[in-house]
C-alpha cells in the first residue's frame, strides 16, 4: 500500500491548485506531510497508549487561564465560549482539508479536532500560541507514573516530554511519546514532526481519527475514535459536545498572550523573629497638625460569576408511543455562581442509547439526533419535540442536556417508547361506490377494499372473502356451494379465501370473482371479515347473458347456362287433323 505521507504530498499539491481552497485558507499553502505511520495502520482501540487516563495539561496551569485573555487592539477581551485562536483554526482546518484530500472516506471535520484541542489545552491559548504554531511556554501532562493517572515508562527518551523515566503527554493535542513516534506528522511543511507545533500535532491527530479506514461520519467509528484517545464517555461527551458547538458557529479570535502562569517555585517562609519589648512612646507636645487618619483597606473585587449549574424545568421523564410525537418539552435552566440566570450559554441536546429504531428532533431539526441553543435572558434553554423511532415493539433512550466550559454541567433526560398498540379495525370498506355487476359467465375484477380503525387506515389487515348465502332455519350467513367463485393457486373453484395482508394505506385488491355460463340472473353476497370477527356484506349482481343472434339461411342463387350452349330451338306447333 503507498505510504500515507507520499500520498498526503501529492494530493496536498494538487489541493493547492484549486482557487476554492485558497479561499478557503487564511495561508498561502496548506500542507506538506510526511507522518511516519501508512494508510493501512491499524484502527486504534480504547486500550491504546493514548486512550490511557494521561490527566489534562490545564491542571499544570492556574485556573484563570480555562478562559485566557486575548489581544485586542491593546486591550484585552474575554474568549467567547467558541472563541478558537487564529492560528489553532488555522491548524484544524488545514488537518481537515489534507486527511480528506488522503483519506476521503474518513470525513473528517475540523471541529471534532477543535473539540479535541479545546479539552486537551484550551487550543494551547494560555502557552503563548504564536503564529507559526509554537507556544512560550512547552505544554506537558502530569507524570504518568500511576500517581493517580496511568503508568506508563519513558519512551522517547525524554525527547520530546522532558523526562526520561516516564512519559508525558505532550503539545497542544497531548499526545503520548509513542502515540507520536507512529502518528507524528508535519503539518506546515517545515521539515519537521514536532507534537510541541499546533499545525502538526492537528495533523497527527486527524490521521489517528481516522486509521483502520474509518469513516467518522458513521456515529458509532466516531464514537470508537475519540474512545481510542482518551478511553473516558465523559471525555467522549465533552468533546462531541464542543464540536457540536463549533459546527453551529464559531468565529476565531486572535491568538492570546501567555497566560500569567508563576516561572519559579516561591521561597521558604521566613523564620519569625522574637519583637523587642514593648516601649510606650514619649508623650508628645501640644501637635501642630492634627493626627492623619489612616486610610481604609480597599474591599477585593469579588470574582466575576461564572457558570455554576444546569437543572431540568419540569418532569425529566419522556414517554411515547412508538412513533408518535413525545408530549413533554425538554427544558433545562443554567444559573451563575451569583446565583443568577446564565443567559447566553450554549447548551447541547444529544440523543443517546437509542433502541427505538431512531428517536429524533422534530421541526427544522427533523431526523437530527443533536440540537445546540442559547439560553434566554432567564437562562432557559429548551430543546424541539421528539418524535419516538418507529420499533413497534418500543424502547428507550435518553437525552443528554450538556454546557461546556471551564466546568461542565450535564441533565439526563429518560426517554421510555411503549409498544404502538394495534389499532382494532372497526370498518371494511370499498373504494369505489360503483355497482358490483357482471354477466353470466364474466367475472368481477378490480375491487378495491380498505381496512379502517376510528376513519384511519390500518395496515396489515388480513381479510377473508366469502361468497354466502343466508341459512333460513339459523338466519345466518353460511358460504356457498354454488353462485361467483374465486380460483386456488391450482385453478380450483373456492368460495373462501384468505386475502394478502393490507398495504401502509390500508388496502388490498379482491382476487377475480368468476361466474359460469349458466348461473341463475340474481343478487348473490360477498362477505369480508377479520379474524377479530368484524365482517362486511356486498351485493354482486349477476344478469342473464343476452340471447344469441339467430343467423339467417341464405337463398341460394341459380347457376346461368354457359354462354356458347346453342339454344334449343321452339318446335313449331301442329294442329291436329281432322279425319274425313
Amino acid at each position: 500500500m503507498k505510504p500515507l505521507h507520499r500520498h498526503l504530498v501529492s494530493t496536498s499539491r494538487k489541493v493547492l491548485c484549486t482557487a476554492a481552497l485558497a479561499a478557503s485558507l487564511t495561508t498561502a499553502a496548506v500542507v506538506t506531510t510526511s507522518p511516519t505511520a501508512d494508510a493501512g495502520e491499524a484502527e486504534p482501540t480504547p486500550d491504546s497508549p493514548q486512550a490511557n487516563d494521561r490527566g489534562n495539561a490545564r491542571l499544570d496551569l492556574p485556573d484563570l487561564v480555562q478562559n485566557p485573555p486575548v489581544a485586542d487592539g491593546g486591550t484585552g477581551t474575554q474568549e467567547g465560549a467558541s472563541g478558537i485562536p487564529a492560528t489553532a483554526l488555522d491548524a484544524y482546518k488545514r488537518a481537515e482539508v489534507s486527511v480528506a484530500a488522503a483519506l476521503p472516506n474518513c470525513h473528517l471535520p475540523w471541529q471534532l479536532l477543535a473539540g479535541i484541542g479545546r479539552i486537551e489545552s484550551v487550543h494551547a491559548s494560555g502557552y503563548g500560541l504564536k503564529a507559526d504554531g509554537y507556544t512560550e511556554k512547552p505544554i506537558r501532562g502530569p507524570r504518568l507514573d500511576g500517581n493517580g493517572f496511568a503508568e506508563i515508562r519513558d519512551t522517547d527518551k525524554g525527547e520530546w516530554d522532558a523526562d526520561t523515566q516516564y512519559d508525558r503527554a505532550v503539545g497542544p493535542m497531548q499526545f503520548i511519546p509513542s502515540t507520536w513516534a507512529t502518528w507524528g506528522a508535519d503539518g506546515n511543511g517545515d521539515g519537521r514532526r514536532d507534537p510541541n507545533n499546533i499545525y502538526d500535532a492537528a495533523l497527527g491527530a486527524g490521521l489517528y481519527l481516522c486509521a483502520g479506514d474509518r469513516n467518522l461520519g458513521d456515529a458509532a467509528q466516531l464514537d470508537r475514535a475519540v474512545l481510542s484517545y482518551n478511553n473516558s464517555r465523559e471525555y467522549v461527551n465533552s468533546v462531541l459536545g464542543w464540536m457540536r458547538q463549533y459546527q453551529n458557529g464559531a468565529a476565531g479570535v486572535p491568538n492570546p498572550p501567555a497566560g500569567n502562569y508563576p516561572t519559579t517555585p516561591p521561597g521558604p517562609i521566613p523564620t519569625p523573629r522574637t519583637p523587642p519589648p514593648y516601649t510606650p512612646p514619649a508623650k508628645p507636645s501640644t501637635p501642630t497638625t492634627p493626627p492623619t487618619k489612616p486610610a481604609e483597606p480597599s474591599k477585593p473585587t469579588p470574582p466575576a460569576p461564572t457558570l455554576d449549574g444546569l437543572k431540568a424545568v419540569g418532569a425529566t421523564e419522556l414517554k411515547g408511543e412508538a412513533g408518535e410525537v413525545i408530549d413533554l418539552v425538554p427544558t433545562v435552566k443554567a444559573v451563575m455562581s451569583d446565583g443568577k440566570p446564565a443567559a447566553g450559554q450554549d447548551v447541547v441536546f444529544v440523543i443517546e442509547n437509542d433502541t427505538t429504531g431512531g428517536t429524533s428532533f422534530t421541526g427544522d431539526h427533523a431526523g437530527k439526533k443533536d440540537y445546540v441553543v442559547k439560553t434566554d435572558a432567564q437562562g432557559v434553554a429548551t430543546a424541539p419535540l421528539l418524535k419516538a423511532g418507529p420499533e413497534p415493539k418500543g424502547g428507550g433512550f435518553t437525552l443528554r442536556a450538556s454546557t461546556y466550559g471551564a466546568r461542565s454541567f450535564s441533565v439526563k433526560f429518560t426517554g421510555t417508547v411503549a409498544p404502538k398498540p394495534v389499532p382494532v379495525v372497526d370498518e371494511i370498506a370499498r373504494t369505489s361506490e360503483k355497482v358490483l355487476e357482471t354477466v353470466a359467465g364474466s367475472s368481477f375484477t378490480g375491487i378495491e377494499l380498505k381496512a379502517l380503525a376510528k376513519g384511519k387506515p390500518v395496515a396489515g389487515t388480513v381479510l377473508t372473502a366469502e361468497t354466502v348465502v343466508k341459512d333460513r332455519a339459523t338466519d345466518k350467513w353460511v358460504v356457498a356451494g354454488s353462485g361467483p367463485f374465486f380460483k386456488d393457486k391450482d385453478g380450483k373453484e373456492v368460495r373462501s379465501l384468505e386475502l394478502p395482508a393490507t398495504d401502509r394505506n390500508g388496502l388490498v385488491t379482491l382476487p377475480e370473482l368468476f361466474t359460469s355460463a349458466t348461473a341463475e340472473p340474481g343478487t348473490y353476497h360477498l362477505r369480508l371479515r377479520t379474524a377479530d370477527g368484524l365482517e362486511k356484506i356486498f351485493d354482486l349482481t349477476v344478469t342473464k347473458a343476452p340471447a344469441p343472434t339467430p343467423t339467417p339461411t341464405p337463398t341460394p342463387t341459380p347457376t346461368p347456362a354457359p354462354a356458347d350452349q346453342p339454344k334449343e330451338s321452339p318446335k313449331p306447333s301442329v294442329a291436329p287433323s281432322r279425319k274425313a
